[in-house]
């Protein structure tokens, strides 16, 4: 999953090029993260490149931004309470401080993170797990790329 895609992960994902898309959603994209050491870390990026924060947005885009946030929210925390039983809870982040574009990352939490991280901010993470090949984004992925497919499907469906 190497390409020129990385460095305008927003204009691949408008173009279709972006391989980590999930599912296009009414103000963004809901795309699988690049590391997954916890899995179904995902993150919900605004489909329009030059918005670098949610004050940017018109109202009513701003909302539809932050109902999207919502649903891929409930939709990780759905896979992964069905996955794991260790499954915690979900945190749900708009930071901004190293892109430059709007996105909310998702963030799955569980009872078997090690102790020293496991009430605190994931970016506190040793930078091993941040870089490590058993955690790239990859093939062993798919049931769990298919499986927050299919809830995002469902929870759009839904009234």
């Amino acid at each position: 999953m190497m390409g020129d895609w990385r460095s305008d992960r927003i204009g691949a994902a408008l173009k279709g090029e972006n391989p980590t898309v999930l599912r296009r959603l009414s103000a963004g994209f809901a795309v699988i993260g690049d590391v997954q050491f916890l899995p179904g870390y995902s993150v919900l990026l605004v489909d329009e490149p030059d918005v670098q924060r949610l004050s940017d947005l018109p109202r009513s885009k701003r909302l539809s931004f932050l109902s999207d946030m919502d649903h891929l929210g409930e939709a990780v925390e759905r896979v992964c309470q069905r996955m794991d039983p260790a499954f915690r809870r979900v945190n749900l982040e708009i930071l901004g401080n190293t892109d430059s574009f709007l996105h909310a990352h998702v963030w799955p939490r569980f009872e078997w993170e090690p102790s020293n991280v496991v009430s605190r901010p994931v970016w506190l993470y040793p930078q091993e797990r941040w870089s490590a090949e058993q955690f790239k984004l990859g093939p062993q992925h798919d049931a769990l790329r298919d499986a927050i497919r299919n809830e995002l499907d469902q929870l759009r469906s839904m009234p």
